[in-house]
Parts: structure tokens; C-alpha cells; sequence
């Protein structure tokens, strides 16, 4: 039985730092922020399209700090190209390994990014600070509504594989759940629309996609709630509850609880109204004094849970 309980988990941790989980957070806001804004899109709605542009720019910005964070948590940060091409003699070429999350992972990123990048620039020409019009009339019809579609499976693997990404390495806690990968993916889009809906309030012409972004915001701070629960639900018979919720990373959960406190207290005590259009939309007091409270809290609870999940598991 002792030798069976050891066999269950890797002897040494990773030794991963605090680059990785910055880039976990980014990576988590890219993805979400992305999928958001593709939804807008596809929506089809005219007023939507403001809410759309803002997504796609946050994701771009987001995204910039992810592979500086790859690269310089590699222990030699120069031969980062090298997950991506394979310089040995007698196998040069893609260095694509589609069993290994760590490769899938690189070239995702690397897949996600050109998306990233081409709604960007359609946003930008979109809102008349580039002045390329055959951007705009590429990506105007079925093919932009195409590649947002696409580009949004990318960023949903971008927001959850690293939740993934941990469950596979057989440390523990990490392996002791399956919930993870929906965890940080249900988490990134919580924190994404909390930013969104912090910034839509600098950009007035997307305004009306505020309701949405509310209501949005608290569903998916249910959702990471709920699969919380299941997180810790799945460790108890695994044995590893105390490492993951032990001390100090208890504080960290709390700090995650707060981020999760304004969405779910929302849905408690949401009122709706009725606009124009006939769609219910909740009211909400417009201070940006509270909203950028409001906001703070979602990112800080994000960002404490990634730390808590991946530290506990290594400082023990």
C-alpha cells in the first residue's frame, strides 16, 4: 500500500514560479475576453459590435505578456523556438506532438495569436485608426463571421488547457481532480467579463452591452462556484484537501471567494428592466467608483485561485 500511494505522484515539483502564474492569468482574460467578444459579434446586433471591438482589443493586450512569461520561466529562455521546431539532424522540422499538452499548449498559443491579431486589426480599421479597407470588407460577411467562430475554439482551449495542463502532470492535488481545466476556463471568463464591463464604461458607444456583460459576469461566477465545490469534493477522497486548502492557501480561497461575492450576490438580488427592444437587462447603479471595486474583486479572486492551485501543490 506505501509503495502504491507513492507511485500515485512525482516525486519532485515542477519547480513552475511566478511567471507561469501570470501567464495562466493573461492566458485565462485573452481566451475569455475573445470568446466574449465573438459572441457579440455573432449576436449580429448593431449595438453589439462596440462590445465586440473592446473584447478583441483586450484580448490582444492580454495575450502580449504570455509568451514573454513562457519564455523567460525556460531555463535557457533563447531556445523557446525549439517547442515549436525540432533542430535534430534526423528529424528537423515541426516539433508537433499532438499527445503532449505542453505542445498542443505552444502551438495553440502560437494559432491564437494570429486569430487575436487579425480581430484586432479589424477592429482597429472598424473604428477608423487604420485605414485599411479591404480589411473591413474581408472580414465584413461570413468569413469574419468565420473566423471569429474559429478563433473562439482557440481561445476556449487557450482559457482551460492550463487547467489541463496541470491535471496531466501527476503532482498532487493536480491529479486528484478532473475539474480544473473547466475551473480556470469558467474563471477566466468570469474575470474577463468583470474588465470588460470595468472598461465598456470608457467607451460610451458601448454601453448598451452592459446588461449582457452583467448577466453574463454572475453566470459564470455560479459556474466557477460550482465547480469549486467539485474541486474540493474530488481531493477529499484523493487525501490531498489539506494540501490544497491548508495554511496559508486557505487565504488565497478566501480572497477567491470575495472575487466571486459580487456576481452571486448580483444574481441574488438582481432586478431586471425592460428596454426598448424588449430585452430584460438588469439595473445596476453606474458609480465607477463601484465598478472598479466591483471589478478589482473578480480579478484579485482570479487571480488567488490560480496561485492557490498552483503553489499548493508545489511548497509542500
Amino acid at each position: 500500500m506505501i509503495r502504491l500511494a507513492a507511485a500515485e505522484h512525482f516525486a519532485g515539483p515542477p519547480g513552475w514560479t511566478w511567471y507561469i502564474l501570470f501567464y495562466f492569468y493573461f492566458a485565462g482574460l485573452s481566451g475569455g475576453s475573445y470568446v466574449i467578444a465573438s459572441l457579440f459579434r455573432l449576436r449580429g446586433e448593431a449595438s453589439d459590435a462596440q462590445v465586440a471591438r473592446l473584447g478583441y482589443y483586450t484580448a490582444f493586450v492580454a495575450l502580449l505578456p504570455c509568451p514573454v512569461m513562457l519564455i523567460l520561466d525556460l531555463g535557457s529562455p533563447l531556445r523557446f523556438w525549439h517547442m515549436l521546431w525540432n533542430t535534430t539532424p534526423d528529424a528537423a522540422g515541426l516539433n508537433f506532438k499532438w499527445w503532449s499538452p505542453m505542445s498542443l499548449g505552444s502551438w495553440a498559443l502560437l494559432v491564437f495569436g494570429a486569430f487575436a491579431t487579425v480581430s484586432f486589426v479589424d477592429a482597429l480599421v472598424r473604428d477608423g485608426r487604420l485605414r485599411w479597407g479591404w480589411v473591413a470588407r474581408l472580414l465584413g460577411g461570413v468569413f469574419g463571421k468565420l473566423v471569429a467562430l474559429v478563433g473562439t475554439l482557440f481561445a476556449l482551449f487557450i482559457a482551460g488547457y492550463t487547467g489541463v495542463l496541470l491535471a496531466v502532470s501527476n503532482q498532487p492535488v493536480w491529479s486528484d481532480t478532473w475539474a480544473l481545466g473547466g475551473l480556470f476556463l469558467a474563471s477566466g471568463m468570469s474575470g474577463s467579463a468583470a474588465l470588460l464591463l470595468f472598461l465598456v464604461r470608457y467607451r460610451t458607444s458601448a454601453e448598451p452591452g452592459t446588461g449582457p456583460l452583467i448577466v453574463s459576469e454572475r453566470l459564470y461566477a455560479l459556474l466557477e462556484l460550482a465547480l469549486i465545490v467539485i474541486f474540493v469534493l474530488t481531493l477529499i477522497p484523493a487525501g490531498t484537501l489539506n494540501l490544497a486548502f491548508g495554511f496559508p492557501w486557505f487565504l488565497l480561497w478566501l480572497v477567491t471567494l470575495v472575487g466571486l461575492a459580487p456576481g452571486i450576490g448580483g444574481l441574488i438580488t438582481q432586478r431586471l428592466a425592460v428596454t426598448p427592444e424588449g430585452v430584460a437587462v438588469p439595473v445596476e447603479p453606474t458609480a465607477s467608483a463601484r465598478a472598479l471595486a466591483t471589478s478589482g474583486l473578480v480579478l484579485l479572486g482570479v487571480f488567488a485561485l490560480r496561485a492557490a492551485v498552483i503553489f499548493s501543490a508545489q511548497l509542500r
